[in-house]
């Protein structure tokens, strides 16, 4: 819960302790509450002030100065987060707090054009027979959804909250769905709905009377068959609601839902026994701007996640590719070498049948042996240099293209 100091107050409070207890107490950094003091011109003890005062010397308090024309005589110190939370946020924080120490928490809010839009629907819209709520939505208007006895809390505290976020550089414009808020190029949804009550239904005497007559009706027929009627056996006419839905008065803002890595920062303020939603507009442009950087934050990680996983699959890939490359060479190689010995034993034939003067002779074993010299030929040209070359480029081997054919596993990505 935010709390407001007037000047004087806070100057007293800044002189009444060190800064740094004072700093916890508001969990602040005592540098953020310093840039506060600076801010609303007040002065804060200087460097060894404390320890001069605990040691019995004399030191000297300076004076609160006036404060400067068409400033607040106010200063709100909005609620902080007592656990831990990532580096990013919590500066986030810090700042959007620092911000709103300007915020007068209870004056009046500046007219905004969404606001008064969105009262001016709720004023015409007609509460539902099922729970009394009026509920209003729309590109230009706020989500609410709250009793007409609302209205007034309602209009003061969209005002405020408006205007609050409005001091934080937060603005309220026009949705996809309704009205969000835009802080530093992130889109905010939020809503502001009212509890509802439920209660076992009682049936009033006019209800009992009522269905009285139905049972009377549905008996009557039951002994005159000729006139029966289907509504005269409907159940609905014997009883009423099973529930009474009744407005409870309490106002809740919710920011939206949103999944983040790391966890959510806090995205529901509620009425309280001490507090209500229309004096909680500070905290409320502080976890606004929070959320909007949450999901900055994690935009970020989740892009730097794609990368890393993008850059895992790539290397995964390298890896099958070389797999690949290397299989289709060592394949070429057994071939080649397959090859040669085959060649070495037609080589043996050839010179085997030659070394019988077949060659001088006609016949069959003679066109065989033509045969035989004629692939033989042509099979040591295929195993030369330049018939290799031209093996290896028509199939795609031992160059920039040796990935010939490669195709990931399925379901690989």
């Amino acid at each position: 819960m935010s709390r407001v100091f007037t000047r004087r107050e806070f100057y007293d409070l800044v002189w009444s302790k060190p800064m740094t207890h004072l700093a916890k107490e508001f969990a602040l950094s005592d540098v953020a509450l310093h840039k506060i003091c600076k801010k609303h011109d007040i002065p804060n003890p200087p460097l060894g002030w404390w320890a001069k005062k605990a040691a019995g010397k004399a030191v000297k308090q300076t004076p609160l100065p006036k404060a400067k024309a068409g400033t607040s005589d106010r200063i709100t110190i909005a609620a902080g987060q007592l656990g831990p939370e990532p580096e990013v946020i919590a500066t986030a924080r810090e700042n959007a707090r620092l911000l709103a120490s300007s915020i007068d928490t209870d004056a009046a809010s500046s007219s905004n054009p969404i606001v008064e839009r969105t009262i001016a629907q709720f004023r015409k819209a007609k509460p539902s027979s099922i729970n009394g709520l009026v509920s209003v939505e729309g590109l230009n208007v706020v989500k609410v959804s709250v009793a007409p006895a609302s209205i007034d809390r309602l209009e003061l505290a969209l005002g405020r909250i408006a205007a609050a976020a409005e001091a934080l550089g937060i603005k309220l414009v026009r949705g996809e769905k309704f009205a969000s808020f835009q802080c530093e190029g992130e889109t905010i949804g939020f809503s502001i709905s009212e509890g509802v009550r439920r209660e076992k239904h009682v049936p009033t005497e006019k209800e009992l009377a009522e269905q009285e007559a139905a049972r009377k009706r549905r008996a009557r027929r039951w002994h005159n068959p000729g006139n029966w009627d289907d509504d005269d056996f409907s159940f609905s006419s014997l009883r009423g609601p099973e529930w009474d839905y009744h407005p409870t008065g309490l106002l809740v803002f919710e920011l939206e839902h949103s999944y983040l890595l790391g966890g959510s920062p806090r995205r529901s303020f509620k009425d309280a026994k001490v507090q209500r939603l229309e004096n909680m507009a500070s905290d409320i442009a502080v976890g606004i701007a929070v959320l909007a950087a949450a999901k900055k934050d994690d935009q970020v990680k989740r892009e730097e996640q794609a990368r890393q996983r993008e850059e895992e699959r790539r290397l995964r890939e390298l890896a099958l590719r070389k797999d690949h490359i290397a299989e289709r060479r060592g394949k070429a190689l057994d071939e080649v070498l397959e090859e040669m010995a085959s060649l070495d034993r037609l080589r043996r034939l050839v010179a085997n049948l030659r070394a019988e003067k077949m060659s001088e002779s006609t016949g069959r074993v003679s066109e065989f042996l033509g045969l035989a010299e004629h692939r033989l030929a042509s099979r040591e040209a295929a195993l030369s240099a330049n018939g290799l070359e031209q093996h290896f480029e028509k199939n795609k081997l031992f160059g920039d293209d040796d990935d010939h054919a490669f195709r990931p596993p399925y379901g690989y990505y």
